[in-house]
């Protein structure tokens, strides 16, 4: 592996900033961070980058990569996103992604592996309603379908055994955002899971896209929520049951907006912007130009936001997660983290700094990844240097002149870190 330090950076280590700093990496983790006045003598490559900010890479703490899709990990690496998690795809497919991740030019990966479903409940519906495949109902015939403790153990032992997941996914889905009127599961059910889950040491995260749905989940207890509500305004009451877990939102704002149609015109702006041409290919720019448009009477994009605001004041921490997948249109791997930061500050007034928090060292404390998420002695060398600073502007987020994964230099970046 490489060794080389950058320096004459403006260094954000996921924590705090260090105005004219660097961080040496050697063997694939970073082995000093600090002013440029204590850089150590050395014979490694040097990149000096004056006018650039040198930040962790990304993670984005909510994607699909259904099918195993090979577009994915690729895709969000060359936008700065060194890990995704991902919220729910079968045993093959989690097997596959995991073998990709062993070669270049790929993201980081996490997984859910098998959600704990239940019969005909969500995603199920809204699958087949559009996906009609034999091969997909054959897939979907082996997902578990809960509905005891004694099934609930035998899933999270099958998980344990055959996915080796990182956390685990419920899905508590009405449909009431949505406009549908779906199965679900009882608050006895989730509360076994969340048990069980826990008995066995995993952290437990939740669809949910309803204030209904939301307080029953977290009655549950649930470590953190997938998606912020959209049907209607918070409540005090909200908060209470976040704080009440000490759960975490990861609100999922672009995806709502592409649900209710209201993102459009800012799905379409990061689609075009002139700094993405090279990083995505045109048919996943057509995708994110489209709207999913499920909750078009039903939710709005002001419901979303402003629970995060309330959130927020409360003290609740908000990690960064895109929901990006293949056939989610309005989405896509890597740039949708760049919009996600974008409605941070600007529709729900974090400070540029503190959502990039959410996507660095916030996501990686509480999902409890002790090796990335921030800049710092023994951690993985996952790095994204961008021209400029986006701890003033968060549009200079996309200015992206490097991405490392493990000390490696994603090679769609490599013409423009020169010598």
């Amino acid at each position: 592996m490489a060794s080389f330090i950058i320096r004459d950076v403006q260094v954000f280590t996921g924590e705090e900033i260090i105005p004219e700093g660097f961080v040496y990496v050697q063997n694939g983790k970073i082995a000093a961070v600090g002013p440029a006045s204590s850089i150590p003598t050395t014979s490694v490559k040097v990149y000096s980058k004056p006018g650039h900010t040198l930040l962790p890479g990304f993670i984005d703490c909510h994607i699909h990569a259904d099918m195993a899709n090979p577009v994915a990990l690729p895709q969000a690496l060359r936008f700065g996103v060194t890990t995704v998690c991902e919220m729910h795809n079968e045993l093959g497919n989690v097997q596959k992604l995991k073998k990709q991740t062993q070669e270049p030019d790929t993201a980081g990966y996490k997984t859910a592996g098998q959600a704990a479903t239940i019969e005909n409940g969500w995603p199920i519906p809204v699958i087949v309603a559009h996906d009609k495949s034999e091969e997909t109902a054959a897939e979907i015939a082996k997902w578990p379908k809960l509905s005891n403790r004694e099934n609930v153990v035998e899933y999270l032992e099958w998980c344990k055994r055959e996915m080796q997941p990182d956390y685990i996914k419920l899905m508590h889905e009405s449909g009431k955002s949505l406009g549908f009127e779906l199965t679900y599961p009882s608050v006895e059910l989730q509360t076994m899971i969340v048990t069980e889950a826990n008995k066995r040491g995993y952290l437990t995260v939740a669809h949910a896209l309803s204030l209904k749905d939301t307080l029953e989940v977290l009655e549950a207890g649930v470590n953190g929520l997938t998606h912020t509500i959209c049907d209607q305004p918070p409540t005090q009451e909200l908060v209470e049951a976040y704080k009440k877990n000490n759960a975490w939102l990861n609100p999922t704002l672009a995806a709502i907006g592409s649900l209710t149609t209201e993102g459009q015109d800012i799905q379409e702006r990061f689609a075009h912007d002139t700094r993405v041409e090279g990083l995505i290919g045109e048919k996943e720019k057509g995708q994110l130009c489209k709207c999913m448009a499920f909750a078009v009477k039903t939710g709005k994009a002001e419901y979303a936001y402003e629970s995060v605001r309330m959130l927020r004041k409360a003290g609740i921490d908000i990690v960064c997660g895109s929901d990006a997948a293949g056939p989610a249109v309005g989405t896509a791997w890597g740039l949708s983290v760049h919009q996600e930061l974008y409605l941070f500050v600007h529709k729900v007034g974090m400070t540029p700094e503190e959502a990039l928090r959410s996507a660095t060292s916030v996501v990686a404390r509480r999902f409890k990844f002790s090796d990335r998420g921030r800049l710092a002695e023994g951690l993985n060398a996952d790095l994204l240097l961008v021209e400029g600073n986006p701890l003033e502007d968060i549009d200079a987020t996309l200015n992206i002149r490097g991405v490392w994964r493990d000390g490696a230099l994603c090679s769609a970046h490599k013409s423009k870190m020169g010598n």
